[in-house]
């Protein structure tokens, strides 16, 4: 009898973050000019640092930091800018709260310098393609990592993105970076996964890997689920305009009853209120230990 492919926990290089029925919150600090979600509201240092204290405050389990806008047609920015953005904030919250940190990047320096200024996560969208040199500050650091599906760049992501099958294509690349991560000796407790929405999708792409994310459970990583305020909520309830929040807890909650472990959130207050309430409602059952399910094979793990 195989265990559930339902991962129970991500090994980080100080703790064990562990999972129950309930998603875990990662609150986003976006300390960027030029951000979709908030434009750039959060761009100074104390604004951000303040921002992500509050989000704390909120119920956030991790907060994820990131200097670099992803948003489609985004620019790059220098290593040396994306820096001067987020080392001092990881710095100051390393030092203000016990709350994990992840940076978000796909550049090995910026990784190397957050890691040491306190991050113990690297949440890299390119799933650590970018930079050659990322995997070896990942293994120097024993840092936890999220691997990101993305079609194309943010430059050119949502340029009539093409799938034959959406689910099957994005976990098979999944698949190929866990395993590439495995044999270079990154162990697969520290490994998640995200299937990038809005990165390289249409709403429909969007929706029919949300529909399947199950299915990426058997990979045995920990499912990251990144929709809060993406331009597909808006779609879906037919104005680009309006608020998005009641869009995207809806999404939190399906998220919720496919046991996807981590939900990466703007509205952590909202969301963890819903989440409590859907619990509470019985809505939520965690798996049983002893599950019996098919497990998709990893090089080296028995």
């Amino acid at each position: 009898m195989q265990p559930s492919p339902r991962a129970r926990y991500w090994q980080l290089p100080d703790r064990r973050l562990e999972f129950g029925p309930q998603p875990v919150l990662m609150g986003i600090v976006n300390v960027t000019p030029d951000s979709f979600s908030d434009g750039g509201r959060y761009f100074s240092e104390d604004a951000a640092v303040a921002h992500a204290l509050e989000l704390v405050e909120q119920g956030a389990d991790i907060l994820d930091i990131g200097g670099e806008s992803t948003r489609p047609y985004a620019e790059p920015v220098s290593e040396e800018e994306e820096m001067r953005r987020v080392l001092p904030v990881v710095r100051r919250l390393a030092a203000s709260t016990s709350v994990p940190i992840s940076i978000d990047t796909s550049k090995a320096a910026v990784a190397r310098a957050a890691l040491e200024a306190g991050a113990t996560i690297v949440n890299d969208v390119t799933a650590l393609r970018a930079d050659p040199r990322m995997l070896d500050v990942i293994q120097q650091y024993r840092a936890a990592v999220c691997i990101m599906h993305m079609q194309g760049t943010p430059q050119t992501m949502q340029d009539n993105p093409h799938y034959e099958d959406v689910v099957s294509e994005v976990l098979a690349f999944l698949r190929e970076r866990r395993d590439a991560l495995l044999q270079a000796g990154v162990s697969v407790d520290r490994i998640a996964i995200d299937p990038g929405i809005g990165f390289g999708k249409t709403t429909a792409h969007n929706i029919e890997l949300l529909k399947n994310i199950g299915r990426f459970h058997t990979l045995g990583c920990p499912v990251l689920v990144g929709h809060s305020r993406k331009g597909f909520i808006g779609k879906v309830i037919g104005d680009l305009q309006r608020d998005r929040v009641a869009g995207g807890i809806g999404v939190s909650l399906a998220m919720a009853l496919r046991g996807v472990q981590i939900l990466r959130v703007h509205d952590v207050e909202a969301t963890r209120q819903a989440l409590a309430l859907f619990a509470a409602c019985g809505a939520l059952v965690d798996l049983p230990e002893d599950q019996p399910s098919e497990v998709d094979p990893m090089p080296g793990i028995r």
